[in-house]
């Protein structure tokens, strides 16, 4: 368990990190489906809830992904959805030259904007467990450099806007 991740466990209950794990990747695959299809945030998070999370019986859940904090989950869709062009405006001078976030794969942008929304509103978490758990959401979809690329957008974000944490 890296440093960052345990750090993030510290002051609650073990599973607690793993449901806002869960809740991060579900936030990004929701908010990618938003992007793309173009469906309202409550539909999307009403079938995330319904459908994607719920085990069948008799299933072994140790191996099933955590359920996700729902509060965290809903609050991550709702808050990056609406402030979609200030993320993107905050994002936007971070990128190399050259690199535009239009000229991001939608998901490695939806991937930046959710990290980007928790590093300004979600205060009471430390930014290396923001970076951390972004970077992780990326390793999970992406075997390129990706990864790198959320890691160092948002270490550069995290020092402009949390001077002194890190």
């Amino acid at each position: 368990m890296s440093k960052a991740r345990r750090s993030a466990a510290g002051g609650r209950r073990p599973g607690a990190s793993r449901r806002r794990s869960a809740a991060r990747l579900a936030a990004v695959q929701a908010l990618y489906e938003m992007d793309m299809v173009g469906t309202p945030a409550d539909a999307v998070l009403a079938e995330f809830m319904a459908k994607r999370w719920r085990f069948s019986a008799g299933e072994d859940r140790s191996e099933a992904m955590a359920e996700p904090d729902n509060a965290w989950l809903t609050d991550l869709v709702h808050g990056v959805s609406s402030r979609a062009a200030e993320l993107d405006g905050t994002i936007a001078p971070t990128l190399s030259s050259g690199m535009t976030l239009n000229r991001l794969e939608t998901l490695l942008r939806v991937v930046l904007r959710a990290g980007t929304y928790e590093l300004k509103t979600k205060l009471e978490v430390p930014a290396a467990v923001v970076i951390n758990e972004y970077v992780e959401v990326a390793n999970a979809f992406f075997e390129g450099k990706e990864a790198a690329l959320v890691n160092g957008v948002l270490d550069r974000l995290a020092r402009e806007l949390r001077a002194g944490e890190l």
